[in-house]
């Protein structure tokens, strides 16, 4: 099994570590040719707008969009998560995304760098406890249809209550990065869904 990294902006390391401690074979994407082998993509925080200029000069943008339509798994984290959003608020005019999840997703929602911050966040379907979550200019969802499972919500302070983790079939995306904690569950959780997609086939 692996799993690609969309390595054009952003915390590319850190996921492939993760991805293979979780027990995933990882490797970074730049080029179409690069994508067509792998079984499932992560697309990592960044900066969303550099990250969709960046999909398209490459010619990742309609090869990515294909792969989704066709049902390979995809997680996205932060900007990853502004990605995979079928609308963006407060995005440029010329951003796009790869779509996927029937969403609306808030950029920056949470505010500027300096605003970064760790909270509780409890995940349906994974166990363990609150995960301890990282926000670095994170968005928010703002709204999801019936076919999104709502997974996580902010449990304090004044974003309470705020959607921050995300379902749609092989479709999962957060506003954190758990790639910088060093808990796995997140990638163990992204892992067993490639690999149950890969059974399946």
């Amino acid at each position: 099994m692996n799993i690609g990294v969309l390595a054009l902006q952003g915390d590319v390391r850190e996921h492939l570590r993760a991805l293979e401690s979780s027990g995933a074979s990882a490797t970074p994407i730049r080029r179409p040719d690069e994508l067509a082998p792998v079984d499932g993509l992560v697309v990592p925080g960044g900066e969303s707008t550099v990250m969709s200029k960046l999909a398209i000069t490459f010619e990742l943008m309609e090869p990515i969009r294909k792969r989704i339509a066709a049902g390979m798994p995809v997680y996205g984290s932060c900007a990853g998560m502004i990605m995979l959003a079928a609308t963006i608020l407060d995005g440029r005019p010329d951003q796009e995304s790869f779509g996927g999840i029937d969403m609306t997703v808030r950029r920056n929602a949470f505010g500027r760098q300096v605003e970064s911050f760790e909270g509780p966040v409890d995940i349906s379907d994974i166990s363990g406890g609150p995960f301890d979550a990282v926000f670095i200019r994170a968005p928010w969802v703002e709204r999801v249809s019936e076919d999104v499972q709502v997974m996580g919500r902010v449990t304090a302070g004044p974003a309470a209550g705020r959607i921050v983790a995300v379902r749609q079939g092989n479709l999962l995306a957060t506003a954190f990065h758990p790639e910088l904690t060093g808990d796995l569950r997140v990638h163990r959780y992204f892992v067993e869904m490639v690999r149950r997609t890969d059974d399946s086939d």
